[in-house]
């Protein structure tokens, strides 16, 4: 269950271009020391491919690290996820984008303004 405070944290996440999902799992972890995809999904409600798309977006933008640890026997490995940074800087990241964003529009309104007098 996803308190609500956290849920305000995702839905802004959300307003400001990451996907659901990847705030979701983004949130979650920065609960936790570490924990594997199963933990993700039965936490935040997201199905596995959910977990695994998020995980991918989280993993690009180089904030968790993926550590496996071989079960017994011949099965697949079982991943363990982990923040590399901490959740006010991976938000840090995302304002700083933004705010780049930004000064790129306000650029380009000026331009068209002296375009159109």
């Amino acid at each position: 269950m996803i308190k609500k405070a956290d849920q305000e944290i995702i839905e802004l996440l959300v307003s400001m271009g990451l996907s659901k999902k990847a705030a979701t799992t983004l949130t979650f972890l920065s609960h936790k020391e570490e924990t594997d995809a199963r933990q993700i999904e039965r936490n935040t409600e997201l199905r596995q491919p959910e977990v695994s798309t998020a995980i991918k977006e989280l993993y690009g933008w180089g904030w968790i690290e993926k550590r496996d640890i071989k079960g017994k026997g011949r099965g697949r490995p079982i991943h363990y996820y982990k923040l590399n940074i901490p959740l006010d800087t991976a938000i840090k990241t995302i304002v700083d984008g933004k705010k780049t964003e930004i000064e790129q529009i306000e650029v380009n309104i000026k331009r068209l303004k002296e375009l159109t007098r």
